[in-house]
């Protein structure tokens, strides 16, 4: 499972509003100094990703959640949107080859636009299985821990 922290910012009934922090993977590496992809990681602004979830836990604004997706449904998410239109650009740019090789299309510019043709339509395919099948709804991320809420501490008194 893929887990996130999170934290609830609003509470309406069953519905939730989480907000958590998008990491970029450049701050725990050892160069992040002297690369120019962590300089610019650390330049640019920290972005928060707010969800709205449904669920029938006592949550209250303030408290820490783990949210989880699982790992299968992610994956099969990704081949369908990463692959399809990969599939579609070589499959369409070999067609238009052959029809470069029979002298059926005068100029191999043909085939390079039969190819982004066939990349463009693997991608509308995979926009629509993911839209148009029941994969969306298992993205969805759940609850599976709910942490107090932490109180920030102001004063220390000795």
């Amino acid at each position: 499972m893929m887990q996130e922290k999170a934290v609830v910012i609003a509470v309406n009934q069953d519905l939730i509003t989480v907000q958590s922090q998008v990491k970029s993977t450049c701050s725990s590496c050892q160069q992040v100094d002297t690369c120019g992809s962590g300089l610019v990681a650390k330049a640019l602004p920290k972005r928060k990703l707010a969800l709205d979830l449904t669920t029938s836990l006592d949550v209250k604004v303030g408290d820490s959640v783990t949210l989880a997706i699982p790992e299968k449904n992610l994956l099969q998410t990704a081949w369908q949107v990463y692959l399809w239109p990969l599939i579609g650009l070589i499959s369409f740019s070999a067609i238009g080859q052959f029809f470069v090789q029979s002298q059926v299309l005068p100029h191999e510019l043909f085939a390079i636009l039969l190819g982004s043709v066939g990349g463009y339509l693997g991608f509308r395919m995979a926009r629509f299985w993911q839209k148009h099948s029941n994969q969306s709804l298992n993205l969805l991320p759940e609850i599976i821990n709910v942490d107090a809420q932490n109180i920030p501490v102001t004063e220390v008194i000795d």
